[in-house]
């Protein structure tokens, strides 16, 4: 059964209840950025805020370690052991100074990685995962096709300057909210100091000055070489939403970011749109002690919108005539789609409020008779 609605009826009062600031169309003309390449979103939907070549073609530098940090995270194990091979040591740019055989934490290396920026690092990761920097850019480069990063490609997982090694401002926002959607990435990506378990050079302290200078900062990563210039990726939460700046080759790249993400704080406001456990349909159950079961939301879906979105969503509901018993507790039955201006914003699926048993035989054989008088 397929349901799309203009509005829910209680979505409709939760989106007229709320006070929208008046921006104009070509409010974001107003903003301007020293970058090569650039892009703003909403870090839980994707939606693109704002672009200044958003699919140009450029170095990104130690950006890419973002993508190393979320392979490291999906493949390994943060407390699983890494003894750390010749291939890893000494190797140019920033450093945790790793040494030869030393034992470490994988999630000590991933901490090195991101808060220190240690190509040293990015190496030992590679090499744990992979076998080889060759194999693991392979991952990297696997990855980056699932989440729709079609203009990247990567050579290293460190972002030393390599020939065809590159992204785009929107690809590598693509990437940060992939690995935003782990926890530990997440933690580590606001970490200001990480403290190691090693004996010498067990200080990480964060150089992503996003953290200390912006209300709201939670990550993500520094990067600069000769050949890419300043490059920088940005976040901040507040009120619920969370904004990705990206700028490449940008000698002004703090300010730009945070230019960016007062744009987009400024004029987006948060609209709830449904939260976690709001009742939105309930279905028929067959065979079971109770006759419907209601279906909730699985999750908030807090959504930065401007003066004129909200006559452009639609909600598009999509479940089961009928269900058979037995049904936990928040098992998935269907799903619920949000669209902005006819583009797919948000795909969550609906949960069961409560569990529903099967009936007994005994059960089942007086509701037999009584269909049958009925």
């Amino acid at each position: 059964m397929k349901k799309t609605l203009r509005y829910l009826s209680t979505i409709v009062i939760l989106l007229l209840s709320t006070s929208f600031i008046v921006v104009s169309p070509a409010a974001s003309e107003g903003v301007t950025v020293s970058a090569s390449g650039a892009v703003l979103i909403d870090s839980n939907t994707g939606r693109i805020l704002y672009s200044l070549n958003p699919h140009k073609k450029l170095p990104m530098a130690s950006t890419t370690k973002i993508m190393t940090a979320l392979i490291a995270i999906e493949y390994g194990k943060l407390d699983e052991v890494v003894k750390i091979k010749r291939n890893s040591v000494g190797i140019e740019g920033s450093s945790i100074y790793l040494y030869e055989n030393e034992e470490i934490t994988l999630r000590d290396l991933i901490y090195g990685l991101m808060l220190r920026s240690g190509n040293d690092a990015a190496v030992a990761i590679a090499t744990h995962v992979s076998g080889s920097v060759e194999n693991f850019a392979e991952l990297m480069n696997k990855k980056a096709k699932e989440i729709g990063a079609q203009n990247t490609s990567f050579k290293n997982p460190h972002g030393l300057h390599a020939k065809d090694h590159y992204t785009t401002a929107y690809d590598l926002a693509l990437i940060t909210r992939e690995a935003m959607k782990h926890h530990e990435f997440k933690e580590i990506s606001k970490t200001k100091l990480w403290k190691a378990d090693r004996e010498t050079n067990n200080y990480f302290y964060n150089k992503n000055k996003t953290l200390w200078q912006y209300e709201g900062g939670d990550g993500v990563k520094i990067g600069y070489t000769q050949a890419a210039g300043r490059c920088l990726v940005s976040s901040a939460t507040r009120n619920g939403i969370q904004l990705i700046a990206v700028v490449l080759n940008d000698n002004n790249w703090f300010n730009d970011c945070y230019r960016l993400l007062d744009y987009g704080f400024e004029n987006y406001k948060p609209s709830v749109i449904y939260s976690k456990g709001q009742y939105i349909e309930k279905i028929q159950v067959v065979n079971g002690n109770k006759e419907n079961i209601e279906l909730i939301a699985k999750s908030d879906l807090i959504l930065p919108l401007i003066e004129g979105d909200k006559e452009k969503l639609k909600i598009s509901i999509d479940i089961p005539k009928q269900i058979h018993a037995p049904i936990i507790k928040g098992q998935e039955i269907g799903n619920i789609k949000v669209y902005l201006d006819g583009q797919l914003i948000s795909y969550e699926k609906l949960i069961s409020r409560d569990k529903v048993e099967e009936k007994s035989v005994l059960d089942r054989v007086k509701s037999f008779i009584s269909n049958i008088f009925s």
